[in-house]
């Protein structure tokens, strides 16, 4: 609990330093616009909640805490004082279940205030970029209070909201690795343009060959660790469908009329995009309920010929460290660090987005009379991405998040127990499909639609 503390006062002296109405930038903070300062605070917020949540699912927490006396119900006491803590809420999945609630219920909030804001001269835009010491406050209210919600059927309700959620975020996170590979192959072709060094396409090709590389050693061991010869036909049609449609998007991808279109398509985006699949369809079936088709990751290393899952020797703990979880948190900070710094210049992803195109974000700090930096003001004229779809997608992440920690297991209310569940199965494999879909859209749009502008 005192990690917890002290991290809610970092997050605390962070928000005092780089806010009040027009976000003040501080001699702490580097000069920028305005909009990014913005973000980057909001994503921090996301970050602090993480960071609580991780904390709570430690195992021993539970613990730890009854050894405090007078703080759990039914733990050691003191005389006079009640126990008034029910400390099997405040840590384990119920409590990520809390923590992420009270998240996405702040950024929806701020995703509803903020509709249809179009430049920084709306009086909301200053809600937006500042104030941000009651902006904390209020998330710490939203936080307490989620965790006085009963148990009842809360948790299974909220499972489903986390599902749909998190559907749509791997979609998010596909668009953005979508748009960052766009603009890592533009300024790497850029940069052996202007400069005449190789080096640069020699750089391409060994990031290319090595995505391929990694996501085809990916389905040989998905084919030889996760599918059996009389079982596991869905793992099967799983791994064999997005094998399949990796290569239509690769091949596609190179064709001359998509290179007239889209002169910066190429390999290195289906690289990614493939590679990125592959997570997702290991992803889905380390949550297949069928333990024959779904062996632990320690039995894999190790080769202990077990095909029980470290979760099934204490059905009611999850372990969030799981290799699968520990790789969708990295691509989470990654895709929330990117979102807030992202400033694309595809017409495409901006549209998907709702965002507008790039006006880069290294301003030049503005000195006040008072002698202190602020950030540039550089959405005077119009703002730069939608503020409601930037809360509403730092909502779907809190959602995210939560499946994430808890390994998309589904709470059984009658138990009190995690489990794995096909459900969570098939929304994994079908944002997959779907964000497949996605990325081939932006190859073949400029064809179907030949007057229309995506740059």
């Amino acid at each position: 609990m005192g990690a917890c503390l002290a991290l809610c006062s970092l997050a605390s002296c962070a928000s005092c330093l780089c806010g009040s109405a027009p976000c003040l930038l501080c001699g702490c903070c580097p000069s920028s616009n305005n909009s990014t300062i913005t973000r980057l605070v909001f994503s921090f917020f996301l970050l602090m909640g993480t960071m609580v949540s991780v904390i709570m699912i430690l195992p021993g927490m539970e613990t730890q805490l009854r050894k405090i006396p007078g703080f759990c119900k039914g733990g050691a006491t003191v005389i006079g004082v009640e126990n008034q803590v029910n400390c099997e809420i405040i840590v384990g999945y119920k409590s990520v279940y809390r923590m992420c609630f009270a998240m996405a219920c702040f950024f929806f909030l701020f995703a509803a205030i903020m509709i249809r804001v179009r430049s920084s001269k709306d009086p909301r835009a200053s809600v937006q970029n500042g104030f941000w010491f009651f902006k904390f406050l209020i998330l710490v209210g939203i936080t307490v209070g989620a965790f006085f919600i009963p148990d009842g059927t809360f948790n299974t309700v909220w499972f489903y909201f986390g599902i749909v959620g998190s559907f749509a975020f791997i979609l998010i996170q596909l668009v953005l690795l979508i748009d960052f590979a766009h603009s890592w192959n533009k300024i790497w072709v850029g940069n052996a343009e202007e400069s005449s060094n190789k080096c640069w396409y020699a750089g391409l090709l060994t990031f290319t060959v090595l995505f391929y590389a990694l996501a085809f050693a990916a389905v040989v061991l998905f084919y030889v660790y996760y599918t059996q010869p009389d079982d596991c036909v869905e793992h099967k049609v799983f791994i064999s469908l997005n094998l399949v449609f990796c290569i239509i998007i690769s091949i596609v991808s190179i064709l001359p009329k998509i290179q007239e279109a889209q002169p910066h398509s190429g390999l290195l985006q289906a690289s990614l995009i493939s590679l990125y699949t592959m997570y997702v369809t290991w992803s889905a079936m380390t949550n297949n309920p069928n333990r024959n088709c779904n062996p632990s990751l320690l039995s894999l290393v190790s080769n202990i010929s077990t095909t029980q899952s470290p979760a099934d020797s204490n059905p009611g703990q999850v372990q969030w460290w799981d290799a699968q979880g520990v790789v969708g948190l990295i691509i989470f900070l990654f895709c929330t660090l990117y979102a807030s710094i992202r400033s694309s210049t595809n017409t495409q992803v901006n549209k998907l987005m709702q965002t507008e195109e790039g006006r880069g974000s290294g301003g030049e700090g503005v000195v006040g009379e008072d002698g202190i930096r602020r950030a540039v003001d550089n959405e005077e004229e119009g703002v730069s991405y939608s503020y409601s779809f930037f809360h509403f997608h730092l909502c779907l992440a809190s959602l995210y998040i939560m499946m994430t920690l808890t390994n998309w297991y589904e709470p059984d209310t009658t138990m009190q127990v995690m489990q794995s569940s096909m459900p969570a199965v098939w929304v994994k494999m079908s944002s997959s499909w779907l964000g497949l879909g996605l990325y081939l859209w932006t190859l073949l749009a400029p064809l179907i639609f030949p007057n229309r502008d995506f740059n």
